[in-house]
């Protein structure tokens, strides 16, 4: 019974993001288009404003909405993403595990990190620079925080230069976003996943593949010990880097 609360947040946060999916749809929101505001949006689908900010921030993950300081919630000019549907429909399916996803994103975004460093590509690294600034100012809000963290994954995939790369990364990372999310207000050192962000950064700034490489594998290690622990609580004491041999 214990999952009953979590159960009628997801589905409540996706009536949020079915209701602006559908607005889009129907062209009654475009790119650069403000959303009402959070009281509106709650009124309007009978929801709590809680579960109207679980919903926006899952749409700030997937790159449909931003958030502008002191102007509020936007649609987004950039392309459309593909989305976890796909992959959760899979996921729910086979039942696919944490050490499964973790392998998959090893793969992916330990090449795409490479593969970003070998490119250079100048004008991808500021969303980068970006979201490694909004990890840091975010580091009391963990719900914020994921969205930056989602974010700059989906960049250094999008400086691979491989749309296709690009478009699996995306859907993996909107699949571990839903998870996550569920998951993060028990993150133990927000602070010390931000800095793992910013050398993965350096070492694509630098143009230097292999860096990338190592500090993107480091830091997906860490990451699968870290969310385990978010999951099952630690012992006093016990740090994430601690339990990474169990996870």
């Amino acid at each position: 019974m214990t999952s009953k609360p979590d159960s009628i947040e997801i589905q409540t946060a996706d009536q949020v993001v079915r209701h602006v999916a559908l607005l889009i749809e129907r062209g009654e929101l475009r790119p650069g288009d403000r959303l009402v505001p959070e009281r509106e949006l709650a009124e309007q689908l009978g929801v709590s404003r809680p579960t109207v900010r679980a919903g926006l921030h899952a749409l700030a993950a997937m790159g449909v909405t931003e958030s502008r300081q002191g102007a509020g919630t936007f649609i987004t000019g950039g392309p459309p993403r593909l989305g976890a549907g796909p992959l959760s429909f899979l996921a729910a399916l086979h039942g696919f595990t944490r050490d499964q996803i973790f392998e998959a994103r090893k793969v992916l975004e330990v090449g795409a990190a490479g593969l970003a460093a070998e490119r250079g590509l100048a004008d991808r690294l500021a969303p980068m620079a970006e979201e490694v600034t909004g990890m840091f100012a975010a580091l009391s809000e963990p719900q914020t925080f994921l969205v930056h963290d989602v974010r700059f994954h989906r960049a250094i995939a999008s400086a691979s230069g491989n749309p296709v790369l690009l478009a699996l990364v995306e859907m993996i990372s909107s699949l571990v976003y839903e998870q996550r999310r569920l998951t993060v207000e028990h993150a133990i050192d927000l602070k010390e996943s931000a800095e793992m962000h910013r050398r993965i950064y350096q070492a694509i700034r630098d143009r230097d593949p292999e860096r990338a490489r190592v500090e993107m594998t480091k830091h997906l290690d860490l990451a699968r010990a870290a969310q385990a622990s978010e999951e099952l609580p630690l012992p006093a004491g016990v740090l994430p880097s601690q339990v990474m041999g169990n996870a």
